[in-house]
């Protein structure tokens, strides 16, 4: 994992909450994942899918997608939900609304859900949705390209096999000003019902690869469109 300072500013990141319970520098594309398996940094193809425990997605289960996905076991999907910005007790309604649009919108995404792992030892796992038209690849050069939160390098792109879904796996090492960290993420962008969806795990203070990679995986290799 890679070394991080967290400051104060950490308190800022509470705007968000789940309801209820340019193109990065230095990307190079990897190829097709099938065939090989690349083992080690940094896409630790050795790491395999935990035990599933529930499932998300669809038009009834928790986080309505037009796909389906398996959730492992100890994490729990929930839709996200935005706080209300002009609610009693923001002393500042203007910033708590910038900061909330800088949490759930990058790029050309829009954060719907997020499965916690913490439970579990791991960290988050979250679902992005793009608007109509935009292809896979598309969806996670703008993700990468946001500089809002972070600034995205060392980007590397893969074409992957997810579930009965192809689309485009990317990783790359990311610096948060705000929050003085480095990290690696991950995210797997699919085509569905018109638009694209994005997967995508990073790392953080408390979890490494080792933590998020397994939950990751399953849901990845799980993914079904709704029928």
């Amino acid at each position: 994992m890679l070394r991080r300072r967290l400051p104060a500013a950490l308190a800022v990141l509470a705007f968000l909450v789940p309801a209820g319970c340019g193109t990065a520098e230095g990307s190079s594309d990897a190829g097709s994942s099938a065939g090989s398996a690349a083992v080690g940094e940094p896409w630790y193809d050795e790491i395999t899918p935990t035990d599933a425990n529930g499932a998300a997605g669809g038009t009834d289960g928790p986080c309505p997608l037009p796909v389906t996905f398996p959730v492992a076991e100890g994490w729990q999907a929930e839709a996200i939900e935005l706080p209300d910005p002009t609610a009693a007790g923001v002393d500042d309604p203007e910033l708590a609304a910038e900061m909330t649009a800088m949490m759930v919108i990058r790029g050309d995404a829009t954060a719907r859900c997020e499965v916690d792992g913490r439970g579990a030892g791991g960290g988050f796992l979250r679902v992005w949705t793009t608007e109509q038209d935009v292809t896979p690849r598309a969806a996670l050069d703008a993700f990468l390209a946001d500089t809002s939160i972070e600034q995205a390098t060392e980007a590397q792109f893969r074409d992957v096999t997810a579930g009965d879904l192809t689309g485009v796996e990317a990783t790359w090492v990311s610096h948060n000003e705000l929050l003085d960290e480095e990290r690696r993420s991950w995210a797997v962008a699919v085509p569905a019902n018109g638009q694209s969806l994005l997967f995508e795990v990073s790392e953080g203070l408390l979890t490494e690869h080792s933590d998020l990679l397994p939950a990751y995986r399953l849901t990845v290799q799980g993914l079904r469109t709704a029928g």
